[in-house]
């Protein structure tokens, strides 16, 4: 297997960024077969209040590595890697059902150009500032094939999304110069998966495809795991 190589011929560190509405535990799963495979994985906690804190936050974890690194990011957490990925100790970039935002866009800017007919998250009114999803329908639209359990504690267990993070835009697109890969997520209900491949066609991603939720990384580690290997080993 490709993840057998000698450490010398891959990039041996992954750092996983979470998306909004949820927090890195979510990667437990990822992170326990990836650190089986010998990789040194940390998981970025991003608060989620702003695009510019998150790129920071997620920065500081790329500094703490020893070499280069597989950055990681699911959903909004493709903002972030977009941004942060530029940092000169990142050797490529794997996005999960994620926003790879080109120059001047932000997630909000992607969701208000959504295709007609595709599904609406059910993201509440503003509080505060904060976004949430509504919790009786969190399942269906974020976590369809995840244990209807573990659904329900993501539900109850939501970390409040800023209005700022949202609308925050990309600067410049670190995939434009780094090698990048896209697993696309073919029964998400949160970003449509005509939109997926769109975004991972333009960032001229390697695409792999995965039939599974929103939470792909959630229901379906190995899958996720998979695609980083393969990127760690590229």
């Amino acid at each position: 297997m490709a993840s057998k190589m000698k450490n010398g011929h891959r990039v041996n560190n992954v750092v996983l960024v979470h998306g909004g509405f949820v927090d890195g535990s979510g990667w437990e799963g990822v992170y326990t077969l990836l650190k089986k495979q010998g990789y040194n994985v940390a998981i970025v906690q991003n608060p989620t209040i702003s695009l510019n804190e998150d790129v920071a936050v997620t920065k500081r974890a790329i500094a703490a590595q020893s070499g280069p690194v597989i950055l990681v990011g699911h959903s909004y957490g493709g903002a972030v890697i977009t941004e942060a990925g530029n940092d000169p100790n990142v050797a490529g970039l794997v996005y999960v059902t994620a926003f790879a935002l080109d120059r001047n866009e932000s997630v909000q800017t992607m969701i208000q150009s959504a295709p007609p007919g595709a599904p609406v998250p059910p993201i509440l009114p503003p509080q505060d500032g904060f976004l949430l999803l509504d919790r009786a329908k969190f399942a269906d639209a974020f976590a369809a094939d995840v244990n209807p359990e573990m659904a329900d504690f993501m539900a109850d267990s939501q970390v409040p999304w800023g209005i700022e993070a949202l609308s925050g835009a990309v600067s410049e697109p670190a995939w434009k110069s780094k090698p990048t890969w896209y697993l696309v997520s073919t029964e998400d209900r949160m970003i449509p998966p005509d939109a997926q491949r769109a975004m991972a066609n333009r960032a001229g991603a390697t695409v792999v495809e995965a039939k599974g939720s929103h939470a792909v990384y959630v229901s379906q580690p190995r899958a996720v795991a998979d695609v980083i290997d393969q990127a760690a080993n590229a």
